[in-house]
């Protein structure tokens, strides 16, 4: 029977070459910074920084306050290698896009 001072969530993180996925369970209010400290702490999770890593819920990017509901899954996001913004201006200026040419 579900308990409904408590909620089961997952936190994920993936590299290129590995995932992680740490089942949780936390009490009823737990917010997705909370699951991602949680998981830190019980040392499953390569190194990051769990204080200001970027967060999501189910593929949308989340606040650090957003309270979660029992089957959530919290999702780590990596920082980005390159900014697109600065990428595609960058191309813009040498007469280049993102992707192949239309015919």
């Amino acid at each position: 029977m579900e308990s409904p001072d408590r909620v089961h969530v997952e936190v994920v993180y993936a590299l290129p070459e590995r995932q992680w996925l740490v089942e949780l369970e936390l009490a009823a209010g737990a917010t997705a910074r909370t699951a991602v400290l949680a998981a830190a702490a019980q040392g499953r999770l390569p190194d990051i920084d769990a204080e200001t890593c970027r967060l999501g819920v189910f593929g949308k990017p989340v606040a650090d306050g957003r309270v979660l509901a029992d089957g959530d899954r919290v999702e780590i996001y990596r920082p980005l290698k390159a900014d697109p913004k600065e990428v595609r201006r960058k191309l813009a200026a040498i007469g280049k896009t993102i992707g192949k040419k239309k015919r």
